[in-house]
């Protein structure tokens, strides 16, 4: 008689097995271990409240919140991003900013209250929920605010652009636009904003860019234009939009 149910390998198909716990380096597990910490941290603030420790069980909630913020952080610093994190972040999520603060709060004061009390407390939970589902949903839309926020972040750590040197803010041709210019390891960055409600267009000049420079659009990788000799370039903006620009310099032989 055949099982009603097909094989199942913990591990992967027989011949090609899967990543086992043993296989997946350290440096992959550490976020996920403090992701867990964090919900951990969390449940023990919700048992606290309710035992009546209420200092020590804010305490909990803060630090659950603080490594619910650091997991995300190390995980793109060692290079240890997966979909795995990202579901196990989202659980963390939801226990350490919905259900522990609303539980705490509650065996605090709310509960005083009577039933408002605690459907005051559910409220508070559910729109954390409500709230995280959306941001989940919007990361699978590429032209939401989530994703391009994501890809901006993902520019700002790839590039080491929030430890970067402002080395000039240039004069424009268009008062509606803004240029900085920042000094990175290897190249320069310059940001250009449009802060009208029309397309613009004019020459970004700066002494600080070097003639015959590379310029390529960091977000998107599309070639932009070249340094010319006057140390500038010609950009076009949409209305309200902000491109972050990376010039290369020319590679002297």
């Amino acid at each position: 008689m055949e099982p009603p149910f097909p094989p199942f390998e913990p591990h992967g198909e027989p011949g090609r097995p899967g990543a086992k716990i043993r296989n997946i380096p350290i440096r992959r597990m550490l976020p996920n271990l403090i992701t867990v910490l964090a919900i951990c941290a969390g449940l023990s603030g919700i048992r606290l409240a309710f035992e009546g420790r209420f200092e020590i069980a804010v305490v909990m909630v803060l630090i659950a919140a603080f490594l619910d913020g650091i997991d995300g952080r190390l995980a793109r610093m060692l290079k240890a991003t997966s979909k795995f994190g990202e579901q196990m972040d989202s659980l963390a999520d939801i226990v350490n900013f919905g259900a522990a603060p609303a539980l705490v709060l509650y065996a605090f004061l709310l509960d005083r209250a009577g039933p408002v009390g605690w459907i005051a407390a559910l409220l508070f939970a559910i729109a954390c929920g409500l709230r995280l589902a959306r941001f989940n949903v919007q990361l699978e839309d590429p032209n939401s605010f989530v994703s391009r926020l994501r890809e901006i972040l993902a520019v700002r750590d790839r590039h080491g652009l929030a430890t970067a040197q402002q080395v000039d803010i240039p004069a424009v041709s268009n008062k509606a636009m803004l240029v900085l210019v920042h000094r990175l390891a290897e190249a320069d960055q310059v940001t250009v904003l449009n802060f009208s409600a029309q397309t613009i267009s004019g020459s970004v000049r700066s002494d600080e860019l070097q003639p015959g420079s590379k310029v390529i659009d960091m977000v998107t990788g599309a070639p932009v234009g070249e340094v010319d000799d006057l140390h500038s370039l010609y950009i076009v903006l949409q209305p309200h939009e902000g491109r972050s620009l990376l010039v290369t310099p020319p590679v002297e032989h």
